[in-house]
């Protein structure tokens, strides 16, 4: 047996024992939950939902590999998928949708949980895969963030870089997402353990703790072309190249790039972002943006930032200028033709003559607070629990 499936048979004894131990559902208050009785198909109809969107090709593109950079191999996606599903079910989620997949995810997935069934564990939730055929491209995502959307989960977890989640907010309304990162440009999701992802997200999913505990809002760049003849969004960064066909999707050329446009701009982080990171830091939560003029021509260029545009490759930018992005003021993008990169993908091409503008919109979209989640948690005892049959000392 290999490490992983040691380490996952491990994980599922724990999550099994704990379901023998504390079989009833928690309370806010750390109580046991009474029997539901004549309630338990009411309750049955009702059963906490969470989705799950795994990109299987995240992390595969042309800048992990110019950069010497490692990616995720399909088993240790799904040894993260195990893990957020042995968290969700122990904290009471009792079913989730997931997005299909060609690359074998799903095959994988389901062999294990096969063979967890067959031997009687009960430690993972319903798992249902959404029905439709996946096509392998970017359709997959957006389709099951609307049908996730439609069908009333908690929250969607999601499995990608900035390019997944951003197509993930696209389509997924009010419900709140929760990111791991596991793609090339890890700007929006942060790096965290999926369990601990997993336990928020269940404590909201569940009810124990509402919007305002569990959620926080996040800012988006609109762009807009024609006056919105064609639009589009990021979550992050939008850049203006020079280049005039999409071609490969992903932007590493710096030579190519003409501006800079952020929601937020945090300066550990890895891609165009730390362009802007580097010269003005804005946090996830601060007000406004950044937009920064580049110059390619040193004669227009006031300095060059040396910043780390992909993993292990830090690239000379020359720099015209940047200033503040106000909420709601549109931005004109001054270059003649070119293109515009969305979360570091080549997304919207635009001819001369053509009007192109960004605007920022802040409370755009929901994001699982993790951190303020398990520190509610914690404070208000969501955790605590008491084994059947055991008297409590006096306090």
């Amino acid at each position: 047996m290999d490490f992983a499936a040691a380490l996952q048979q491990a994980t599922s004894k724990v999550v099994r024992a704990l379901h023998t131990r504390f079989p009833a559902p928690l309370r806010g208050n750390g109580q046991a939950a009474e029997d539901p009785g004549e309630d338990s198909v009411a309750q049955a109809t009702a059963t906490p939902c969470v989705g799950i969107i795994a990109n299987p090709v995240s992390a595969r593109d042309i800048r992990r590999v110019i950069a010497n950079a490692s990616n995720l191999q399909t088993a240790d996606r799904v040894n993260i998928v195990l893990r957020l599903l042995s968290t969700l079910a122990a904290l009471g989620v009792g079913r989730v949708l997931m997005m299909p997949d060609r690359s074998g995810i799903r095959a994988m997935l389901s062999r294990h949980l096969k063979r967890e069934s067959n031997l009687h564990h009960n430690a993972f939730p319903q798992v249902d895969f959404l029905e439709f055929e996946p096509t392998a491209t970017v359709e997959d995502t957006l389709r099951a963030a609307r049908e996730m959307r439609a069908a009333g989960v908690g929250a969607i977890v999601v499995l990608g870089g900035d390019g997944t989640h951003r197509a993930v907010v696209r389509e997924c309304g009010d419900v709140p997402i929760a990111g791991l990162s596991t793609g090339t440009n890890n700007a929006f999701p942060e790096m965290r353990e999926s369990t601990i992802a997993a336990m928020a997200v269940a404590l909201h999913a569940t009810g124990r703790l509402d919007r305002e505990q569990a959620l926080a809002p996040n800012k988006l760049l609109e762009v807009s072309i024609e006056e919105g003849a064609r639009r589009d969004i990021a979550i992050v960064d939008a850049v203006i190249s020079h280049e005039t066909v999409v071609g490969a999707r992903a932007l590493w050329k710096a030579e190519s790039l003409a501006a800079v446009y952020l929601s937020f701009a945090d300066p550990q982080a890895i891609g165009l972002s730390s362009i802007g990171a580097l010269l003005h830091p804005v946090g996830r939560r601060d007000a406004g943006g950044l937009a920064v003029e580049l110059a390619n021509d040193p004669r227009r260029a006031r300095f060059a930032l040396r910043a780390p545009i992909a993993p292990g490759m830090l690239r000379d930018i020359g720099i015209a200028g940047w200033e503040p992005m106000a909420a709601g003021r549109a931005f004109a993008v001054t270059a003649q033709a070119g293109i515009v990169a969305l979360d570091g993908e080549r997304e919207m091409a635009f001819k001369s003559g053509e009007r192109v503008t960004v605007t920022l919109r802040e409370n755009a979209f929901y994001t699982v607070d993790v951190a303020r989640c398990m520190r509610n948690a914690a404070q208000l005892g969501l955790l605590r629990q008491t084994p059947p049959d055991v008297d409590r000392p006096a306090h």
